[in-house]
């Protein structure tokens, strides 16, 4: 009898062993290998592809995992492949931001770069148009970019609104370009004759001379706010999150190679941020009625 009760517990114990093992491979095989990242379609899918390339490859060493970028066609489709799983880190605006944390519940933003702090939009009109401020902008065809935008739509949304104007009401046409780069050319070609853009793509086209300053001028500066960052889904690995910051962080100007990649992300360096930081946001789309 002593040795059937001894078979019998021998027996329970490589059963549990044998199911723990097995819990085990199927923990590991389930294991992330990827980790799949986007970004707000605000300039080209090939500009986006092109800046990321030598972050990606940097994050890949840091954290030990394969990066995947993959391009999306509007902002739209970047909150909700964060919120249905299938992006793990995401570059998003400050509205783009609040939207995905609303959609979630659970998104968080891990960094920014220091710019991002103090960022702005800049209306830009064309030489011919006859505009000079924005009082100029009523009776005229004007573009924003994407209508989830930050910086191409809802701030300076808001801030016509402090200065009294309706883009709805006060313009002769309203129209959305979809990206900061397209509403630049579409102002200097004459489609639209004025328009806003954020102001780091506005210098960027500059510097390359991709717009043409004799044919495009700023005629207004808005106020600093809160804009980019990089945001993780909340249910990412905890141990993850922390290499992802971190990797951030870690990137030093003085490095020639981290240099690249701060440059190609137009950032002097990533600080750490946080929900907090787009409250502002979040009531300015309330106020422009762009959040309910």
């Amino acid at each position: 009898m002593k040795n059937q009760f001894c078979l019998s517990a021998v027996c329970r114990l490589f059963a549990s062993a044998a199911v723990f093992c097995l819990m085990q491979f199927s923990l590991s095989a389930t294991a992330q290998t990827t980790l799949k990242v986007s970004a707000i379609p605000d300039e080209a899918p090939t500009e986006l592809q092109r800046k990321f390339a030598p972050l990606g490859a940097y994050l890949e060493k840091e954290i030990g995992l394969k990066v995947e970028f993959i391009p999306v066609t509007d902002y739209a489709a970047v909150v909700e492949g964060l919120a249905a799983k299938k992006l793990d880190l995401v570059w998003l605006g400050g509205f783009t931001f609040v939207q995905a944390k609303l959609r979630t519940g659970t998104a968080i933003p891990i960094v920014q770069r220091e710019e991002d702090r103090v960022f702005t939009s800049k209306f830009i009109a064309n030489a011919d148009a006859g505009i000079n401020a924005l009082a100029d902008l009523k009776g005229k065809n004007f573009s924003f970019g994407s209508v989830s935008s930050t910086s191409g739509h809802l701030m300076p949304r808001y801030f016509l609104q402090q200065n009294k104007l309706s883009p709805e009401k006060d313009f002769k046409r309203v129209a959305f370009s979809g990206a900061h780069d397209a509403t630049a050319l579409q102002v200097e070609s004459g489609k639209v004759e004025a328009g806003v853009l954020n102001a780091s793509v506005w210098d960027k086209m500059v510097q390359e001379k991709k717009v043409d300053t004799a044919k495009v001028k700023v005629i207004y500066t808005t106020p600093t706010y809160f804009d980019y960052n990089w945001t993780v889904r909340g249910d990412l690995d905890a141990a993850l999150i922390k290499k992802l910051t971190d990797a951030f962080l870690k990137l030093d100007p003085k490095n020639p190679a981290h240099k690249e990649i701060l440059d190609l992300q137009r950032a002097s360096r990533f600080i750490p941020t946080n929900a907090d930081n787009y409250k502002g946001i979040e009531s300015a789309a309330r106020e422009a009625g762009l959040l309910k």
